[in-house]
């Protein structure tokens, strides 16, 4: 299972603005900071997109939700390039 952190200092959204491009108007995509676990000594930092008007992740684990997920042409999984989304991870105490 792919464990994901958001720690406190993370709990904020980060707006970026995508310039216009030809016949396109520009568009802010909003993103969050967090750190996967892939199994290294050390979390890599990874962003999360958020839709407009989404509350930030609140600090804690989380996994991938399943709706994140999907089989590409080749019959290949793969995580949704945009509309990510996570869920809190359960810890047994």
């Amino acid at each position: 299972m792919l464990k994901i952190e958001v720690f406190a200092e993370n709990e904020s959204i980060e707006p970026r603005v995508i310039a216009a491009k030809g016949d396109k108007p520009s568009r802010t995509i909003y993103e969050q900071i967090a750190y996967a676990y892939l199994g290294g000594k050390f979390p890599v930092e990874m962003k999360i997109s958020l839709q407009d008007g989404q509350p930030a992740y609140k600090a804690g684990l989380y996994t991938v939700h399943p709706s994140s997920f999907l089989v590409n042409n080749f019959g290949g999984l793969e995580i949704k390039r945009f509309g990510m989304q996570i869920l809190p991870l359960e810890m047994d105490i």
